[in-house]
């Protein structure tokens, strides 16, 4: 049985700083609980050789899941470690260990947000996603999946009969709130000293050419059939079949498993499409929200 390493106790403190600043005044339990999970993700950058950077479901569940099963299936770790996905755990000479970060609290901890000195010489990979598409799968991972403790702690809605297009649209977690962490790492990108872009559209457009991009960023070499084996194990339905299994065993990590088993919408790998947003909002709708976009998105990805 592995034992717990300095990470986990780390992040066994940081659970019970949460729980603990629930007594504390509102602000300051907010603040004191950021501060410490900035404390953790920087302890997690220092330790890593590579960050790969996103707004919340921008599909870095994917690109992890991705990354594992080449890294795994090259060095002997196991494949099926991916519901916990300990990058700090069980080090082996010449793996790369991988900070995945939303980017949310470091600036807590260390009292600014710039980010090329936040990140350094540390090759930088960021994720981006339409945040139309984004903005919808964040409703459906706070309508069913988000701790009620995480909403408080970064500003989501609490009112559970807030609609899609009121949360889309919405200040707290929508549309503002994602282009807003979009133009900022547009407005950083130039002065980053390894930096990566890479579109969700275009890993789902040639899933394999794009991870052959991310792993040469990170210094790996893999060949075609590293790559195709990846890309299968990370289809959309074998996701989906883990998650599945996941629902029936309790040791299974929360994130890989779904908030109820019979309701599609609860699960972390949901639909991945492409464009999908249109159909949660009306035609009227969509225009106000594609006039939004086009008026405050930075143009450097690429989003219309």
């Amino acid at each position: 049985m592995l034992l717990p390493n300095a990470f986990d106790l780390r992040t066994g403190l940081r659970q019970l700083v949460s729980h603990g600043s629930v007594v504390l005044p509102r602000d300051t339990g907010i603040r004191f609980e950021r501060w410490i999970r900035g404390f953790e993700e920087k302890k997690k950058r220092d330790a890593a050789d590579g960050a790969i950077v996103s707004f919340g479901k921008s599909g870095r569940t994917w690109v992890r899941v991705l990354v594992w099963r080449y890294l795994s299936q090259k060095n002997g770790y196991p494949s099926d470690r991916i519901s916990g996905f300990d990058e700090f755990r069980d080090r082996r000479p010449g793996v790369p260990v991988l900070f995945f970060t939303h980017d949310n609290y470091l600036k807590d901890f260390l009292g600014h947000d710039r980010k090329a000195e936040i990140y350094g010489a540390l090759p930088t990979v960021l994720l981006v996603r339409d945040p139309r598409d984004t903005a919808v799968s964040q409703f459906f991972q706070w309508k069913h999946r988000m701790l009620a403790r995480k909403k408080v702690i970064n500003d989501y809605p609490l009112a559970d009969e807030t609609s899609v297009h009121d949360f889309i649209t919405g200040q707290q977690a929508g549309l503002p709130k994602i282009i807003d962490f979009m133009n900022d790492w547009a407005a950083a990108a130039p002065k980053m000293q390894k930096f990566l872009v890479v579109r969700y559209e275009d890993l789902r457009a040639d899933t394999k050419a794009q991870l052959r991009r991310v792993l040469e960023f990170f210094g790996e070499h893999p060949t075609d059939a590293e790559l195709e084996d990846a890309v299968t194990f990370a289809s959309m339905d074998n996701m989906r079949r883990m998650e599945v299994e996941n629902a029936q065993k309790t040791g299974a990590h929360r994130s890989m498993k779904p908030g109820n088993a019979d309701d599609p919408s609860s699960f972390k790998v949901r639909r991945g499409k492409v464009g999908g947003w249109t159909d949660y909002v009306t035609e009227e709708q969509a225009d106000a929200i594609d006039r939004y976009v086009a008026e405050t998105l930075s143009p450097v990805f690429g989003y219309k």
